[in-house]
């Protein structure tokens, strides 16, 4: 594939340069397998032309989905980016750059996080890429949170549990297992979990988005935990899994914070226990009596 893409950039007049980057751009990649997508930079003349025709995505193949980005404009520069699902199984996520913003990569003392994450030039016509900085491969690491953003996560955590617990109460289950499938889980719960694997690996994996490889990294403990909060859309179950779902948060969150020397806010959870509890308890409450 990577031979297909050079020898077609090479005839692409408007191409003056092709940059692999992501998981397939890192030397002896274990994650790396048939599914992968090829996550391309292509460095354009002029973006318009391949931004407002499709046509040459057929030289890859079959095209059986795609999402393309509207043509954005960020210092004067115009760039978009295409995801391409194809027939046999390839998916190859164009990102149309103008050769300037190239240039402005080459330029920089620093590397951002897309280039630092990892890359391979395929093709250069013009020496674009040239003074660009080696990657160090620690793009998109986690770094250690401040003392405000771990009190977020977990303060956000417990605003959306009475989301839930208040659609429950309406036979909204949908919307309930949005929020908590979704929402907490993954907005709120994720980055503590990601922080406690970051902890004990010095601060040197690369999660993937949504979880993934979570079950590689995440001690068994938390990962049977985190499994025993998912049920299907029985009302009692996902209270059940809600309040489950709390005590991961409480497991995970106290110890997260003994470790980065911040203090779990025990008040929040407790009394968003009591609030659920006379929820579920009561079936609803009415909003204007005092709860105690």
């Amino acid at each position: 594939m990577i031979e297909k893409l050079i020898a077609w950039g090479k005839e692409q007049a408007l191409v003056r340069a092709m940059v692999l980057t992501s998981s397939r751009a890192v030397p002896n990649n274990p994650y790396v397998d048939a599914f992968s997508d090829y996550d391309v930079i292509l460095a354009l003349r002029d973006v318009q032309p391949f931004h407002d025709n499709r046509d040459w995505l057929t030289a890859f193949g079959t095209v059986l989905a795609m999402y393309r980005d509207p043509l954005y404009e960020t210092d004067g520069l115009k760039w978009s980016a295409n995801v391409v699902q194809f027939m046999d199984g390839l998916k190859i996520d164009f990102t149309l750059w103008p050769v300037e913003q190239l240039q402005i990569v080459a330029g920089q003392e620093t590397l951002p996080p897309e280039f630092d994450a990892g890359y391979q030039v395929l093709l250069d016509k013009d020496g674009l890429t040239e003074g660009i900085k080696p990657p160090c491969y620690r793009g998109y690491i986690p770094q250690p949170p401040t003392e405000t953003r771990y009190h977020e996560e977990i303060e956000n955590f417990f605003l959306c549990a009475t989301y839930v617990a208040k659609y429950l109460l309406r036979d909204d289950v949908m919307a309930a297992k949005f929020l908590l499938d979704g929402e907490m889980k993954h907005e709120n719960l994720l980055p503590i979990l990601e922080w406690l694997i970051e902890i004990d690996n010095d601060w040197g994996v690369k999660p993937g988005n949504y979880g993934r490889r979570l079950k590689k990294w995440l001690r068994s403990d938390l990962w049977n935990d985190l499994e025993n909060t998912y049920t299907g859309m029985e009302i009692e179950k996902n209270w059940q899994a809600l309040f489950r779902l709390i005590d991961l948060m409480h497991k995970a969150g106290v110890e997260a914070g003994e470790k980065l020397g911040f203090t779990y806010p025990e008040s929040i959870e407790r009394q968003t226990r009591v609030y659920l509890e006379s929820m579920k308890n009561s079936r609803g409450l009415n909003p204007t009596e005092e709860t105690g």
